[in-house]
């Protein structure tokens, strides 16, 4: 009897090979003619958490995007402002926004029970009805609404109370929030509401698994749910198994990714990117080394104080912000890249370029008044 031989055993890919395959997904090998709104559901919405963020995610990702475009799908409501993927503002199309919340509820509710000792004695259903109410009568800010459920329960804790709101309801950011140039104070309504349609019921996870591969992958299971804020995700992925193939990274962690996904060769060019704080590229995944050198891990941010990141090769190697550290001078025309290690000449030009593209993109001044300027890391907080 003929021995039984064992199957190949899965490739490994290391993280520059795995970072090749990210930055192809995540469209910032190549800039990509893309409309904003496919470019939006392609990466499976964008970090939000402040408001010029998402403008800047399409400056790195897409030829010859005008900001005008992402606030024109925002305030036709074909893409909203809405708290989703790790408790986190994302800017999702409508579509997206419908399915995803529901898909992702379940940790909305493991973060109330953070805050149960601050809702001792409220009805979570009857705030939901009440908070439902307020806001489709018409938008209201988070004091306006923590005022009325105060109202209710005056012996609440005023932060819990809009986290519950935030937490049994969808809730969006309307415009102008959010919109280029302009932008407003946060005013809150249904996702129902604003859209004039209903949520869809919480789907299975496996059509988001695949796109999640689709924008982040290869993947792990535990990179998929750090980024989705969710857990148990094993079972679908073992559902999708015969329809997937599998690596492992230098760890032996398993990875999951769809078969003809593009995984470039790991000395494909990589263009310098300058990235917005809290890139979706640099929260996609459980471990991040495919994008973030392990001896600048935690350098990108200070606390609750993220920075913007310069990509070099494929690799953050600098944070950046517009002007100059102190206020000494500049103003938006100006972006102070620090380098978190040496850059060469050449790699100093090329970035130089892309900034300059950037400022083209984002800064309505003349050209010639833009400057990008280098200097050694110092924390800009210090």
């Amino acid at each position: 009897m003929a021995a039984k031989t064992n199957p190949a055993a899965p490739a490994v890919l290391p993280p520059r090979a795995l970072g090749r395959a990210t930055l192809a997904r995540q469209l910032l090998l190549r800039r990509s003619p893309m409309s904003a709104k496919d470019a939006v559901g392609h990466l499976v919405g964008l970090q939000a958490q402040n408001t010029k963020p998402p403008y800047y995610q399409l400056f790195a990702r897409l030829e010859g995007v005008d900001p005008a475009e992402l606030s024109g799908l925002m305030e036709s409501r074909e893409v909203v402002r809405i708290v989703t993927l790790r408790s986190t503002i994302h800017t999702h199309t409508a579509d997206d926004a419908l399915t995803l919340r529901p898909l992702v509820q379940p940790a909305r509710g493991r973060e109330l029970h953070m805050f149960r000792k601050g809702l001792a004695g409220v009805d979570l259903n009857r705030l939901a009805v009440i908070s439902r109410g307020l806001v489709e009568e018409r938008p209201r800010t988070p004091k306006e609404l923590r005022g009325a459920l105060l109202a209710e329960w005056p012996d609440a804790d005023p932060q819990a109370l809009t986290v519950a709101a935030r937490c049994t309801l969808p809730l969006v950011q309307v415009t102008p929030r959010g919109l280029w140039g302009r932008s407003g104070q946060v005013a809150l309504t249904t996702v129902e509401h604003w859209l004039g349609r209903p949520a869809e019921p919480a789907p299975a996870p496996d059509a988001t698994v695949l796109r999640y591969l689709g924008a982040f992958g290869p993947a792990s299971v535990k990179d998929m749910q750090r980024w989705a804020g969710l857990t148990r995700l094993r079972e679908a992925f073992e559902r999708l198994r015969p329809q997937l193939v599998t690596f492992r990274d230098e760890n032996g962690v398993e990875l999951f990714d769809l078969p003809d996904a593009p995984r470039p060769h790991p000395d494909t060019p990589a263009p310098p990117r300058f990235l917005p704080e809290f890139d979706n590229v640099l929260l996609g995944h459980a471990d991040r080394t495919r994008v973030i050198p392990p001896q600048y891990k935690g350098r990108n941010g200070n606390g609750n104080q993220a920075y913007g990141t310069v990509l070099v090769d494929g690799f953050v190697a600098a944070i950046w912000r517009h002007g100059v550290p102190g206020g000494r001078d500049g103003g938006e025309g100006t972006v102070t890249v620090q380098e978190l290690g040496r850059l060469s000449r050449a790699e100093r030009d090329a970035v130089t370029e892309e900034g300059l593209r950037m400022l083209a993109a984002s800064v309505p001044t003349d050209p010639s008044a833009h400057d990008i300027r280098f200097a050694p890391f110092v924390d800009f907080a210090d």
